[in-house]
């Protein structure tokens, strides 16, 4: 803020300096302006005195003089002709000087002249369109630092401070039209953490109560098939009666224990990410074109051909940014795991949903993966020392199945295929 401080405080000095240096310079060529017709006259009469009366002079030669009238010293008390002599006409400044010659007085010169500019007011004129202007600038800087450079100080340290876990920070308020949005996006973005730390902290709470729980119960049954075996081995069952009944009892505490497992399975599997999708109503041509707009300069920096295929516009039920998020994820797959040659989309309708096909150029994943290819945490054998968690095709089907879609993909002779089917509305 000092900096901008500075910048305004330069900006006035610089448009003072200006006015005070163009204020000297029209100041000058005036005072040069004023004394010129002077000069012009003088030439005039030293002309006269040299033929000895009066004369018309050129009056190309001269820039202010533009005409010359002479009074005989025989009429100057003539009062028609003097009348006549002393009019001002408009628009001219007059300068009268005695004609004398040896000696005698002849009459009276008088010369009209006009100066090219009112200096006078062309200064006052250029000083208060440069006062307007530095006023302005210094209102636009001003709106500048107050509107923008403020508040986003007060949030450079935002970003931060959430990147290091410190979720307390407040947020204040504010409907500034530059900032507002960001600000409310800012206290969601906190607030969603906190929620995502509160449900983190109370689901690592739950699992460690539940491998507790069902620690503790598995080792009642896994105790008394040990002790069953140890009875077995060493020889307390005679009879084959007893030994039947006892294998019976392993089986009973075995099938107890499956449970267990089952139920960490299940739990292991139910739904990880709070997936949210409002669902309604958007035309296909609007997703494409947030596509190409996102993705062609992306491509094209990359050397990678990106091409769309033509396509009917649809009325597609679902939601336009969840759709695109989809999207999103199959594009950076393709990106990662690809060859990085090709991509391209195409369209086609099946059974009342409109289908959207993108293709990718590269070795596909091996046909006994396909089925795990949506589970979560599951990464295929293609990803090779690519960075990822397993959950972006998991994201993708939860999103498709939200809008009443599905996804499903596809091995290709060239690469693979994902096709994401919308409910045509």
């Amino acid at each position: 803020m000092k900096k901008f401080n500075f910048l305004i405080g330069l900006t006035g000095l610089f448009y003072i300096a200006l006015m005070i240096i163009t204020g000297c310079f029209i100041l000058r060529q005036s005072a040069e302006s004023d004394g010129l017709y002077l000069v012009e006259a003088n030439r005039i009469m030293r002309g006269m005195e040299e033929q000895g009366g009066f004369s018309i002079p050129n009056f190309d030669e001269y820039e202010q003089i533009k005409s010359v009238d002479f009074l005989a010293g025989e009429d100057v008390f003539d009062t028609e002709k003097a009348a006549i002599f002393y009019h001002k006409k408009n628009g001219y400044e007059t300068y009268k000087e005695p004609l004398i010659i040896s000696g005698d007085v002849l009459g009276i010169v008088r010369m009209d002249y006009r100066q090219n500019v009112d200096n006078r007011k062309l200064f006052w004129f250029i000083e208060s369109v440069l006062g307007v202007a530095g006023v302005l600038s210094t209102i636009l800087i001003l709106y500048v630092r107050n509107k923008v450079v403020r508040p986003f100080v007060l949030l450079r340290d935002m970003p931060y401070e959430l990147s290091k876990g410190r979720l307390g920070t407040e947020v204040e308020e504010s409907k500034d039209r530059y900032f507002g949005k960001f600000i409310w996006g800012m206290s969601m973005l906190r607030d969603t953490l906190k929620s995502s730390q509160a449900k983190n902290l109370k689901l690592e709470k739950e699992k460690k109560m539940m491998l507790l729980s069902v620690s503790h119960d598995i080792k009642t049954p896994l105790n008394s098939i040990k002790l069953y075996a140890k009875a077995l081995e060493e020889g307390m069952y005679e009879t084959k009666e007893e030994q039947k009944k006892v294998a019976k009892s392993i089986q009973k505490l075995s099938g107890e224990i499956e449970d267990f497992v089952r139920e960490i399975v299940k739990n292991s599997s139910e739904e990880i990410l709070p997936i949210e999708v409002e669902n309604g109503e958007f035309y296909l041509k609007e997703l494409v074109e947030k596509v190409k707009e996102y993705y062609d300069p992306k491509c094209k920096l990359i050397m990678t051909e990106f091409s769309v295929a033509g396509f009917e516009n649809r009325l597609l039920k679902g939601n336009k940014d969840s759709a695109f998020e989809v999207i999103e994820n199959l594009m950076e797959n393709a990106f990662k795991y690809s060859d990085g040659k090709k991509i391209t989309i195409s369209f086609y309708e099946e059974d009342g949903c409109q289908i959207m096909k993108i293709t990718s150029s590269g070795n596909p994943i091996k046909l006994d993966e396909m089925p795990h290819l949506f589970d979560s945490f599951y990464r295929g054998s293609n990803v090779g020392a690519q960075e990822g968690n397993g959950l972006g095709l998991y994201i993708c089907r939860e999103i498709m199945r939200k809008m009443e879609g599905e996804i499903f993909a596809r091995c290709e002779e060239d690469g693979m295929s994902f096709h994401l089917a919308f409910v045509i509305c």
